[in-house]
């Protein structure tokens, strides 16, 4: 029972030529489709470019996401194979994330067709705009899913790295409103909202503030010019945790930390706040992380359970009551022209899609 790696090769070369930036899948999403309708499997595409494409087979089904989107630049990828790893040509991204996942789930897929033997029903979800706020998952209906449990390959480290823990993810902006004067000839009638902002920030725990817990400023924008007391600045910022609890905590130091400094030098602050996703969590003993388990030791690699500190359609998928575990692909350096993947990683990760369809539990 094995993939075909020449074929697996062949598809993930023909992915990454195609263009696909963030709300811009239609090509990608035409091919794709044009796939799995050939695979037999019942295709249909919502109003925001998701595709959905169902596997009849035994039991309930099993999901299967990836993202079609990658980041810029993607446009003209072309692929150079050496010595068993795929490179991009060096001026765009190879968009390994996450056509590397795709590739997985088609060959996998195809594989446990060819068996000719009765294997697992799934559905394979195929996001849009994954990189720019998961707003394909966020657009998806749900109710047209069946699958209780399912997996994505959407995450850094080794192929047999299983998710069982991401975080929340809060985000604001702070519109600090000061007033304006001559630095020179009365700045006491001015407030200088730098002063109010560097105040505030300095008040704010950031960084790594524990093992699931994270804090940034990431961006201050004010001023006209030197000789003016700066009126406004914007402070956009973020915190992250895998315990609400923390990450209710760290948002209302925060809060705090605004509001007082804009109290003590007379200023005000306008306060836009948004939680863009809830924590991720499983528990090891999960069905589905015993599922994974046992597939990537059956294709003898060992699987290691991580967390991540960062967010993925999974957060939005296992919030909407389907339980699934992220899977590392094996790319390197993604999100850079230098982005790579061996080609052993992929073929890793198909043969896992393999095993779960083949290995029937239900």
């Amino acid at each position: 029972m094995s993939v075909n790696s020449e074929r697996l090769l062949d598809t993930f070369c023909t992915l990454v030529r195609i263009d696909n930036p963030s709300g811009h899948e239609a090509a990608m999403a035409a091919h794709l489709i044009e796939r799995c309708t050939a695979l037999g499997m019942q295709c249909e595409q919502d109003a925001m470019g998701n595709v959905i494409a169902r596997l009849a087979g035994v039991g309930p089904p099993i999901l299967f996401s990836a993202h079609m989107d990658s980041v810029a630049p993607c446009i003209g990828k072309q692929p150079v194979v050496r010595d068993g790893v795929v490179y991009s040509a060096g001026d765009t991204v190879l968009g390994a994330d996450d056509l590397a996942g795709v590739t997985a789930f088609l060959e996998g897929i195809q594989a446990a067709k060819e068996r000719g033997q009765p294997h697992r029903a799934a559905e394979l979800v195929l996001t849009v705009q994954e990189e720019i706020g998961l707003k394909g998952a966020r657009g998806l209906d749900y109710r047209r899913l069946q699958a209780k449990h399912g997996i994505a390959f959407d995450l850094n480290g080794p192929v047999g790295n299983i998710c069982v823990g991401s975080p929340a993810h809060d985000s604001f902006t702070a519109r600090i409103i000061g007033a304006a004067a001559h630095a020179g000839v009365e700045p006491e009638k001015g407030i200088s909202a730098i002063q109010v902002a560097a105040s505030a920030i300095a008040a704010m725990p950031l960084g790594r503030l524990d093992d699931e817990t994270t804090a940034n400023i990431g961006s201050i924008e004010g001023g006209k010019a030197n000789n003016i007391v700066p009126d406004v600045v914007v402070i956009k910022g973020e915190a992250r945790s895998r315990s609400l609890t923390k990450l209710d905590g760290q948002w209302a130091t925060m809060r705090q930390a605004l509001e007082d400094a804009a109290a003590r030098f007379g200023a005000r602050v306008e306060i836009d706040y948004t939680r863009h996703y809830a924590a991720s969590v499983l528990d090891p003993e999960s069905s589905i992380v015993q599922l994974v388990s046992r597939a990537v030791r059956a294709v003898g690699l060992q699987p290691e359970l991580v967390v991540t500190g960062g967010g993925s359609d999974v957060s939005i998928i296992s919030s909407k009551g389907i339980e699934t575990a992220n899977l590392s692909m094996g790319y390197d350096q993604i999100h850079s022209v230098n982005e790579n993947i061996a080609v052993s990683e992929i073929e890793h990760a198909a043969q896992i899609v393999l095993n779960l369809l083949t290995t029937i539990e239900v």
